[in-house]
C-alpha cells in the first residue's frame, strides 16, 4: 500500500511534465480511483504546492508552485535515500546468505522475483561468482524478493 508521500511524489511529478494531465490519467498512473486523485489535489492545493487554472469550460491546468517544486525535490532525495538504503541492505544480507551457500558447498542459485532488488542480487552473485541459473531449480539454494525483503530456501534434502 502506498502512503500519501508517495502519492504526493507521483502527483508532483506528473503535474510538472504534464501540466494538462487530467484527474482521470492521473487515476490511471497511480491506479485509484478519480474521486482518491480529486482529494490529494484538493489536499496538495491546500498545503500550496499546486495551482489550479481553468483553461476550458471542464479542463483544468495544474502547475506547481515554487512550494510545489521544493516540496517534489525533499521528496526525491527522501526516496533515493530510501532506495540506496534498500540497496545496502540487500547487499549486505546477498553477500551474508552467498557466505552461508559457499559453505554447504553450493555454486549455483536461483532468483524469485523481478523487481529492481532481484537485480541487485543477481549482480552481487555474479561478483561473488556464483552462478544463477535462469529458471527456478528446487535443488539449488533459492533467493526469493518479497517487498523489499530477502529471503533464502534451501533446497530440501
Amino acid at each position: 500500500m502506498k502512503s500519501a508521500e508517495n502519492y504526493d511524489f507521483e502527483i508532483l511529478n506528473h503535474i510538472e511534465g504534464n501540466p494538462n494531465t487530467t484527474q482521470a490519467d492521473l487515476a490511471t498512473l497511480l491506479g485509484v480511483a478519480v474521486g482518491s486523485v480529486n482529494w490529494y489535489i484538493k489536499r496538495l492545493i491546500n498545503k500550496g504546492y499546486v495551482k489550479v487554472t481553468q483553461m476550458q469550460r471542464r479542463r483544468l491546468r495544474y502547475l506547481l508552485t515554487p512550494q510545489g517544486i521544493t516540496e517534489k525535490t525533499r521528496l526525491t532525495a527522501s526516496f533515493m535515500q530510501a532506495s540506496l538504503e534498500w540497496y545496502r541492505v540487500t547487499r549486505q544480507t546477498s553477500q551474508k546468505f552467498l557466505n552461508e551457500i559457499k559453505q554447504a558447498g553450493y555454486d549455483t542459485v536461483c532468483i524469485e522475483g523481478d523487481s529492481d532488488l532481484a537485480e541487485v542480487i543477481y549482480l552481487t552473485c555474479l561478483e561473488s561468482q556464483v552462478k544463477v541459473k535462469g529458471e527456478i531449480d528446487q535443488t539449488c539454494p533459492i533467493f526469493r524478493v518479497e517487498g523489499v525483503n530477502t529471503m533464502l530456501n534451501w533446497p530440501s534434502k
